[in-house]
């Protein structure tokens, strides 16, 4: 929370705490990333103490006292610990998913130290796992000296206070959601971006206040002569005022950003441009396919979630017809609900788009259930009966073999690399394909005094036949079906 206090203090496998400094730190990062921001600098071993100002995501910043170690010296990771669940209906492999808890974790800024697993057909209402997992959970914690515990599946409110008090202070219980807000919260740089992230924080913290205060319970009001005029609300309730109070706020600006943002999308929907928008599982290639087709420099990185804000370019199609192509956030499985709805305003650029590119990445041995997963969220949002065209990215990493086999199995699709850029003139031409598929077949007279009209049919439309009148300009043209109305007028059979 913004204004606390938080000692930077790193412990070892042989269980010695390493402090480097008290900060204030005022930055809305999630539970892993409290400790970030802060760097020890080399000086001799003769400098005294020096007061430096670092910054932190999202703006923030660190004042502090750094001693003068004659060493630099990093806050060391968390220490994590990863607890799975084998349920009889998995859709992934409960060793894959895993592994992606662990890259997840990894974006966080989190070592996985162990893993735990157990089979189960259900989970227990108390702590999710059985009862000799937390005792064998509880004894890991202590050999491994792990700082925090995250769970791949959703726990209850209940289930993580249990699983809190069973493992004991400081380390922290969280869930898969957790992870990935707090990852979001890192990641998010714009204002819309950091307001969702913000609403699904909150949304996500309320129910879990509870028990938080129970040290204040004697401060609430009692019945009985003498104590109508008690201390009024315990803290606890003060505190899901004002997490209630700031969630209605969020919403209120949110929806003056979608407001605006309607209004520009509302510019690009009545622009002739053709409207493409990239979907796909995080860490598909999606921000490098934008930057290989546009020759933009949007962040790519190898990391999940790098990229959370919408960013549109424009591009000129084979023949001169303009193209928009809009990069969105990328979708996971077990992919929290409360993040779909803060995020659907900017989802809904996938909403608007005339094509939808699906990129997978071809690469990774679970790419049918990324795929999967991605159609799921695409149906969510109601865009399941959009146009689509799959593209499988990555196949630099892929063998002959495996090329044929993705040719055969998906003979629609486009094999293409966005770090190469092998297979590029393959995906334009596609795109241009399915935008020309849409447009519409007309003769029509524009007279001379519509040039702006005549320029539009120029630059959107495909021209067949052209010829300068006395009083205007007969044509015959393929145009987009969007601008076809203007042209109605003049229309001629």
């Amino acid at each position: 929370m913004p204004g606390d206090q938080h000692a930077v203090q790193c412990q070892g496998a042989n269980g010695v705490r390493r402090h480097g400094c008290v900060a204030q730190a005022h930055h809305q990062g999630g539970a892993l990333h409290r400790q970030q921001g802060l760097q020890l600098r080399a000086h001799g071993p003769d400098r005294p103490l020096e007061k430096v100002r670092l910054p932190l995501p999202e703006g923030g910043e660190v004042n502090g006292e750094i001693a003068a170690l004659g060493l630099a010296q990093a806050p060391e990771p968390d220490r994590a610990i990863l607890v799975g669940v084998e349920w009889r209906d998995n859709a992934w492999p409960l060793d894959r998913s895993l592994d992606e808890l662990e890259r997840l974790a990894h974006t966080a800024g989190a070592q996985c130290v162990a893993r735990l697993s157990q089979r189960l057909v259900k989970p227990y209402p108390k702590s999710f796992i059985g009862s000799g997992k937390v005792e064998e959970l509880c004894g890991l914690v202590h050999r491994m000296d792990a700082d925090v515990v995250i769970f791949d599946d959703d726990l209850t409110p209940s289930q993580q206070s249990y699983l809190e008090k069973a493992v004991g202070e400081p380390v922290k219980i969280i869930d898969r959601t957790a992870l990935i807000l707090d990852i979001f919260g890192l990641h998010a740089q714009t204002r819309e971006g950091r307001l969702q992230v913000q609403l699904a924080q909150l949304q996500y913290l309320l129910p879990r206040l509870r028990g938080m205060w129970s040290h204040l319970a004697k401060e609430q009001t009692r019945g009985g002569i003498g104590s109508r005029f008690g201390q009024g609300e315990s803290q606890l309730e003060v505190d899901r005022r004002l997490i209630r109070n700031k969630i209605a706020a969020l919403r209120r600006e949110l929806k003056q950003v979608e407001q605006r943002r309607d209004v520009q999308s509302k510019s690009r929907i009545e622009s002739p441009a053709f409207r493409v928008a990239l979907a796909g599982y995080t860490n598909a290639g999606k921000s490098t396919l934008l930057n290989r087709l546009t020759g933009s420099t949007v962040l790519s990185q190898d990391k999940l979630f790098a990229t959370l804000d919408p960013t549109t370019r424009s591009y000129r199609l084979p023949g001169g017809r303009g193209m928009t192509i809009t990069d969105t956030v990328g979708f996971i499985q077990k992919l929290p609900h409360g993040l779909v709805d803060a995020f659907k305003s900017t989802l809904s650029e996938v909403l608007g788009a005339d094509l939808i590119l699906k990129v997978v990445d071809a690469s990774d041995e679970d790419y049918e259930r990324q795929l999967e997963a991605v159609d799921r969220v695409l149906d969510g949002i109601g865009a399941g009966e959009r146009l689509t065209l799959t593209v499988f990215n990555k196949i630099d990493l892929l063998d002959s073999v495996d090329r044929l086999s993705f040719r055969r199995r998906y003979p629609e699709a486009v094999l293409f690399s966005a770090q190469t850029g092998e297979g590029l003139d393959d995906l334009v031409d596609r795109i241009a394909r399915e935008a020309a598929a849409t447009d519409v077949l007309l003769s029509a007279d524009i007279p001379y005094r519509e040039g702006a009209l005549i320029t539009l049919v120029h630059e959107q439309g495909t021209l067949l036949h052209e010829e300068y009148l006395e009083d205007g300009v007969r044509i015959v043209v393929k145009l987009p079906a969007r601008i076809a109305p203007r042209l109605e007028r003049y229309r001629t059979e």
